[in-house]
C-alpha cells in the first residue's frame, strides 16, 4: 500500500465552506468510529465548527462508565477456587470490555479520546492483572480524556495500574526504582532525551518513591507511606527541594511548558490529521506551532486545542482525508456504524476479537511504548486476516437479513437508487459513501460496477419496462450489495479512512 506522504499546505484559519458528504464523512471517521448514512446526511451543509463544537461539548459533558459492582474488590472478594475465581474475573473483563467497546461505537470524540489516551498513557491489563485497577485506569482516562493535560498527568501517574505496570509500587527510598520516572519524560511529557537528562530521571524518580504494592491480600489499590518516601533534597530540572509527587508535576509544567506543548500536540497531530508530521515541505510543523500556542495559552487544556484543529482549513483538506491506516478497531467499527446493520453484544465481542489476532487487543497495547499505528497495521498477515474476518461478518450480516443490504445501498443512493436503471450509477454512489476517497481510477470503478451487476442481464438495466432494475425493486439487489461490499472491504481504499 502506498505511504501518503503528507502535502498538506493549508493553515489553521476556519474552515467556512458548509459541509459536503465527503468532509462529513471524514469529520466522523476521524472523531470517533464513523457514523450511520442518515447522520452524515445530517451534517451535510452544515457549518465546521458548529458540528465540531456540538461534538466537543458532547464530549466534555459525558460522564465516565458507571463504577461495576466489583470496582473495589481485592482477591479476598473471589472465590478461594482456582477455576471459580479465573472465571469470575475473565467474566468481569469481559463484561466490562463490552460496555467500553460500546461506548468507542457510541461515544464519538470522548471515547475516540481514551481510546487515544490509553495509548499514550500506556498500561497492560495482563500485567497487573486487577480487574479493580482497570476501571479506575479508564475511569480516569475518559474523566480526563478531554480536559486539563497537567491534571490528566498527575492523576493517571496515580492509577494503581500505573503504578504497578512502571514499578512505581517497587520505588522506595533505600531502593529508587526509575522506570516510571523515565517513562515520564520519554513517553508521556516531552519525548525521547528531550529536555531532560539522566541525573533528573534518577532524581525524579527518588521524588516519586513511598507508593507501596498491594500487599499479602492481592489487588488492593496503592497507597502512599511517608516511610518509605525518600525526604531528601532532590535536583529536578535544576530546581532542588525535598520534592514529592505533586512537585515533580509542577516544576514539569513550570520548566518545560513548550516542549511538553510541542510534545502533545505533534502526537494529536500524528493520530488525528496526518502520521507524517516532520517532513520539512509540508506545513505540518506550522500547524503543530498553532497548536501549542492554543495550548499554552489555555494553561494546557485540551478542548480549545481540538476546537482549533477540527474547525480548520488544515484539518478538512483534501491532503488529510484517506490518509490514515484504519487499526482493527476502525476496520471492523468503522463498517458497523456506517452500515447500520443490526448487531448484538456478541457482534462487539467477535469484533474485539477480531482486533485482538490482528494485535490491537482492549486494555492491552502491545508494550509501554503503545501500537506504532498506521503502516505496523498491515504486513500480509493482517491484511489476508482482514479480508477473511470481514468476510465472514458480513456474510453473517447477510444470512440474518439480507433486505438491510438494500437499505444501505437506498440510505446511500437515495433517489437514485428508487428510479435509476443504471446500476453503474447506484454503485458509484455506494463506492464513493463506504470509500473515503473512492477507487483509485476509472478502470478500478469498471471492475466494482461489474461485481455489482452480478449475473443480472444487460436487459433488465436498459429501462421502460416493468421489469426493469432498480435498487429499490429488483428482488436480488440486497446479494448485489452485498457482493459489492465484499469486494470493497478488500481493496487497498478500504483500509484508509
Amino acid at each position: 500500500m502506498e505511504y501518503f506522504i503528507n502535502c498538506n499546505t493549508s493553515t489553521l484559519a476556519a474552515y467556512n465552506a458548509p459541509l459536503d458528504q465527503l468532509r462529513a464523512s471524514h469529520l466522523y471517521r476521524r472523531l470517533g468510529f464513523s457514523a450511520s448514512v442518515d447522520t452524515i446526511n445530517q451534517a451535510v451543509g452544515q457549518n465546521a465548527g458548529t458540528l465540531v463544537d456540538a461534538l466537543v461539548d458532547e464530549a466534555l459533558n459525558m460522564a465516565p462508565l458507571p463504577a461495576p459492582a466489583w470496582a473495589d474488590w481485592t482477591n479476598a472478594n473471589y472465590p478461594e477456587d482456582d477455576d471459580a475465581r479465573r472465571q469470575l474475573r475473565n467474566q468481569q473483563r469481559t463484561e466490562f470490555g463490552l460496555d467500553y467497546a460500546n461506548g468507542l461505537l457510541n461515544n464519538n470524540l470522548r471515547d475516540r479520546l481514551s481510546f487515544f489516551w490509553s495509548n499514550h498513557f500506556v498500561t497492560e491489563l495482563d500485567v497487573y492483572d486487577c480487574n479493580s485497577f482497570l476501571y479506575y485506569y479508564v475511569n480516569c482516562l475518559q474523566r480526563n480524556a478531554i480536559g486539563n493535560f497537567r491534571t490528566f498527568t498527575s492523576e493517571i501517574g496515580l492509577t494503581s495500574a500505573m503504578l504497578y505496570y512502571l514499578d512505581g509500587v517497587f520505588n522506595n527510598g533505600n531502593n529508587p526504582n526509575e522506570n516510571y520516572a523515565r517513562e515520564l519524560y520519554e513517553l508521556f511529557t516531552l519525548g525521547e532525551g528531550n529536555g531532560y537528562t539522566e541525573e533528573d530521571v534518577i532524581e525524579t524518580a527518588k521524588a516519586l518513591t513511598g507508593y507501596v504494592e498491594r500487599g499479602e491480600v492481592g489487588c488492593t489499590q496503592v497507597t502512599f507511606r511517608a516511610d518509605r518516601h525518600d525526604a531528601g533534597p532532590k535536583t529536578i530540572l535544576g530546581q532542588t527541594g525535598n520534592w514529592g509527587y505533586d512537585d515533580v508535576i509542577n516544576i514539569l509544567f513550570q520548566q518545560r511548558p513548550n516542549e511538553i506543548a510541542e510534545f502533545v500536540c505533534r502526537k494529536l497531530y500524528e493520530f488525528f490529521v496526518h502520521p507524517d508530521s516532520k517532513d520539512e515541505a509540508n506545513n505540518a510543523q506550522t500547524i503543530i506551532d498553532g497548536m501549542a500556542a492554543t495550548f499554552l495559552a489555555n494553561d494546557f487544556e485540551i478542548a480549545p486545542v481540538l476546537r482549533q484543529l477540527f474547525r480548520s482549513e488544515h484539518f478538512f483538506d483534501d491532503e488529510a482525508i484517506g490518509v490514515i491506516i484504519k487499526s482493527p478497531f476502525d476496520f471492523y467499527f468503522n463498517t458497523l456504524k456506517e452500515t447500520s446493520f443490526a448487531y448484538t453484544d456478541a457482534t462487539v465481542l467477535e469484533m474485539a476479537n477480531y482486533s485482538r489476532l490482528l494485535s490491537q487487543e482492549l486494555f492491552d497495547p502491545v508494550d509501554v511504548a503503545g501500537w506504532q499505528r498506521d503502516r505496523s497495521w498491515i504486513n500480509t498477515n493482517f491484511i489476508i486476516g482482514r479480508w477473511l474476518t470481514i468476510e465472514s461478518i458480513l456474510e453473517a450480516f447477510y444470512q440474518a437479513d439480507n433486505e438491510q443490504f438494500r437499505s444501505l445501498g437506498l440510505a446511500i443512493s437515495g433517489n437514485v437508487g428508487l428510479t435509476s436503471n443504471n446500476p453503474d450509477e447506484v454503485s458509484r454512489l455506494i463506492i464513493d459513501f463506504m470509500l473515503p476517497k473512492g477507487l483509485l481510477d476509472e478502470g478500478e470503478y469498471q471492475k466494482a460496477y461489474a461485481i455489482f451487476r452480478s449475473d443480472v442481464e444487460d436487459v433488465y438495466y436498459e429501462g421502460g419496462n416493468q421489469e426493469s432494475w432498480t435498487l429499490a425493486t429488483w428482488p436480488a439487489a440486497p446479494f448485489q450489495v452485498y457482493l459489492l461490499l465484499q469486494y470493497l472491504a478488500r481493496q487497498p481504499e478500504f483500509q484508509l479512512k
